[in-house]
């Protein structure tokens, strides 16, 4: 497992900061983020990028894009923020079933979408993204071993 794709609504404000973090702890993957309804070609939201760089991630050169069958094909574990995601996204590209999972699927939480709200809701946001990357990097290690 080298390829992994991180999923929320627009990619601005979760996917990125959920893609960065995967992708400062598995160095040797490939991770990329889209949305559901991409502002595509949008910069990161300026507040993720605040609460990134807090936490030192740079998420500066993020730039949206929309979810496709092909980006799907290429990937073979797909984490999303929210149940409904994993749900509309099996419906549109069925091929997906099996590799779609939640990012907080171990500890049973969506992610909540910050978009257009205070820091806070950002802060909120990255700390369940964060437990979410750290409840699966041993997981993607394990499978990625094999």
């Amino acid at each position: 497992m080298q390829r992994i794709l991180t999923l929320c609504i627009g990619n601005i404000c979760r996917s990125p900061l959920a893609q960065a973090l995967l992708a400062r702890e598995l160095p040797q993957h490939t991770v990329w983020s889209a949305g559901l309804a991409a502002l595509a070609g949008q910069p990161a939201d300026p507040l993720s990028i605040a609460v990134a760089a807090a936490h030192g991630l740079d998420i500066t050169a993020h730039r949206a894009q929309q979810v496709t069958s092909f980006l799907c094909q290429q990937t073979e574990l797909i984490l999303v923020m929210e149940q409904s995601h994993k749900s509309q996204l099996e419906q549109q590209f069925p091929a997906v079933r099996g590799k779609v999972f939640t990012l907080g699927q171990f500890g049973k939480f969506d992610v909540a979408d910050p978009y257009q709200q205070p820091v806070d809701a950002f802060e909120s946001a990255y700390a369940a993204i964060a437990q979410g990357v750290a409840d699966w990097i041993p997981r993607i290690r394990q499978l990625s071993a094999h």
